[in-house]
């Protein structure tokens, strides 16, 4: 199992702060802080990266979640209005970008961790949108996986875990209302998984019924799974998949190509 806190940066700090807080409340656990080097535009600043180094001394992970966090592109349709526009409020910032583009923010992204000399081994585009020229860029990055919503993908190995994330929106009382409709239907089908992505963003300890359900979700969890970092976990899936080409009945994980994105 891995806990995921979205949106790490220094206008979001408290907030990320209050739901990691609220995590520790249940247990003392690692968890993967998604960090966005201007999020917004706006830029990094010398107390949140010293606080961030402070959490990787503390077991947690960094990893690299886009660089603005904006979608700066255009919609191409009415459905691509809707999910760039609407679903994901204009943050899918890797949705639409090319090969070219995606690199250099990603390369940017990776210069940021290099000056503030903290390990990287993910990249998690925001709102898990990747473009097919986005997937290219990753492909050619020293990094070991990214995620969609619904699968974590080894990008040295090509292969691809089936990993739902457990996500809530809380923008408005519409948002909150279907997070936990979805909730209900995926606390279910994710007990079957090898891996449990228990993704937070930095409102989740700021209304009280989401608040409860993934806290209760966290604690029904807990006695049952190991919590590792993202990057843990890719080294424990990869080494259980290679045993299970060895004793295939042993192991449920299968690997699928990482050109087919779902």
């Amino acid at each position: 199992m891995s806990i995921v806190i979205h949106d790490v940066a220094p206008v979001n700090w408290a907030a990320c702060q209050r739901v990691m807080r609220a995590v520790r409340e249940i247990g003392n656990v690692p968890m993967t802080l998604l960090a966005v080097p201007r999020f917004h535009l706006r830029p990094s600043t010398p107390e949140f990266e010293h606080a961030v180094s402070t959490e990787l001394e503390h077991g947690c992970e960094v990893a690299l979640h886009g660089y603005t966090h904006l979608d700066a592109g255009h919609p191409r349709h009415w459905r691509d209005w809707i999910r760039r526009r609407i679903y994901t409020r204009g943050e899918g910032e890797f949705s639409d970008l090319g090969q070219w583009e995606a690199s250099m923010a990603i390369d940017a992204g990776i210069r940021w961790f290099q000056r503030c000399r903290w390990p990287l081994h993910g990249f998690v585009a925001p709102a898990w949108l990747l473009s097919p020229g986005a997937w290219s860029a990753l492909s050619k990055k020293p990094l070991r996986y990214t995620c969609t919503r619904r699968a974590l993908y080894t990008l040295d190995r090509q292969g691809r875990y089936p990993a739902d994330s457990l996500v809530y929106s809380t923008e408005s009382s519409l948002r909150r209302s279907l997070s936990l409709t979805r909730h209900a239907y995926l606390s279910h089908r994710i007990r079957q998984q090898s891996l449990v992505r228990l993704e937070l963003h930095p409102h989740d300890a700021d209304h009280p019924a989401i608040r409860r359900a993934w806290m209760r979700t966290l604690s029904t969890l807990l006695p049952d799974r190991e919590v590792c970092t993202l990057a843990d976990a890719v080294t424990q899936l990869a080494h259980a998949a290679e045993r299970s080409s060895v004793f295939p009945e042993t192991d449920p994980i299968t690997c699928m190509d990482i050109r087919r994105p779902m």
